[in-house]
């Protein structure tokens, strides 16, 4: 299934195709500070419809993440990493993806704080 999703501006907007049934909180400083739920896909299955120019991008602590977020609306829809054998893959904060009934998704926690 496709997904639409945005930034709260529109400025930043995007496809992604995927099942987003089973995402992931992180307690992390920056996503519990964000309250983003998470959904990992391959890299490939993430298309930007915006220029990537239009995001700002924060890292922080080993920096090998990029956090992808509106200068506009403070928005973060997505992030861009690689996992574990080294894929790339795309975050998306499904909280940004209007369709999806975020009372239906099964909720894993992942100790980030932690790490």
């Amino acid at each position: 299934m496709t997904h639409a999703g945005s930034c709260h501006c529109c400025r930043i907007a995007f496809q992604v195709e995927g099942d987003v049934a089973k995402v992931m909180e992180c307690n992390c400083s920056l996503c519990s500070r964000r309250g983003s739920l998470l959904c990992f896909v391959p890299r490939a299955r993430f298309r930007l419809t915006t220029p990537e120019s239009d995001a700002a991008v924060y890292t922080f602590n080993k920096h090998v993440i990029r956090h992808h977020f509106c200068p506009t609306c403070g928005c973060a829809p997505f992030s861009f990493g690689t996992d574990p054998k080294g894929n790339e893959v795309a975050a998306v904060n499904v909280r940004c993806l209007p369709g999806v009934d975020l009372a239906r998704l099964e909720v894993g926690r992942f100790d980030g704080r932690s790490l």
